[in-house]
């Protein structure tokens, strides 16, 4: 029961870093590109890194383990693209406009000239904090699976996604804010859309859990390598580049996530 607890902590860690964002963008009156396009980078070299080295052949193992050699190879594969597929159509069928991970800066907080109670503002902003929740769900799966299965990879992709929702907080936060301009209506949206990770967890709990055996779970955890590395190409890293890029500190970014990570990881072999 303890390795559940901190799965589950991990994973409401990993979503309450929505309302840091958040409050980075009421807060402060400029924002670090330096720092997030850094940070971005190192999150995606440590979902990479750990998800193609660790937990894509952990799964790999459980699945030989319990079919064969060829089957479960195959199907590691499969679950592999399927996350990527899975993660993939929930960024294609959700508007351009409320899709979390549009790069917003704290600067366009201060653009916003909008009337408040505006109903098609408003509409845009509940459809941005629903995309954010739709979006922290099967991260919140991932994050819970990880850490159940190995705390340490559990911590590091935690950490991984944390840092990746900062900026999503600011990214919700910018459209509530124009469609109330009410600060305190965006981070309580913007908090409350971060809780889908926990809530996420306690599904993989209430309905995977009974399931699990070693098949379900190479599935998932291929699944959630899929996943991990399809945030991190389509998400984080043109993110960093598109707005945030300054001097190719999102590349760097990513070599030291990577380093972090296979350090950590020989150290806690």
């Amino acid at each position: 029961m303890n390795e559940v607890m901190l799965a589950f902590l991990l994973t409401l860690f990993a979503g309450l870093a929505t309302g840091v964002g958040s409050l980075i963008a009421f807060f402060a009156k400029t924002t670090n590109t330096k720092f997030l396009s850094f940070a971005l980078g190192l999150s995606a070299g440590v979902m990479i890194y750990v998800s193609m080295v660790e937990i894509f052949f952990k799964a790999k193992d459980s699945l030989t383990m319990a079919l064969d050699e060829t089957s479960g190879y195959w199907l590691t594969v499969i679950g592999f693209f399927a996350g990527m597929l899975l993660i993939g159509l929930i960024d294609r069928f959700i508007p351009k406009y409320s899709n979390p991970h549009e790069v917003k800066k704290v600067e366009d907080m201060e653009k916003s000239t909008s009337p408040v109670n505006d109903p098609d503002l408003m509409k845009m902003g509940i459809f941005t904090a629903l995309a954010l929740a739709i979006h922290n769900f099967p991260e919140g799966i991932a994050t819970f699976i990880s850490a159940l299965n190995d705390p340490s990879i559990g911590i590091a992709i935690a950490v991984a996604v944390a840092i990746h929702n900062i900026p999503e907080g600011i990214a919700v936060s910018v459209p509530i804010y124009y469609a109330t301009n009410d600060k305190k209506k965006a981070f309580k949206l913007s908090f409350l859309s971060g809780l889908a990770e926990p809530v996420g967890a306690l599904v993989a709990f209430l309905i995977l859990m009974p399931f699990l055996s070693d098949v379900l779970f190479g599935i998932i955890f291929s699944m959630v390598a899929g996943i991990m590395v399809f945030i991190s190409l389509d998400e984080l890293l043109p993110a960093a580049k598109k707005k945030y890029d300054e001097a190719h500190l999102s590349i760097y970014g990513v070599i030291f996530g990577m380093a972090i990570m296979a350090v950590s990881l020989i150290l806690l072999a």
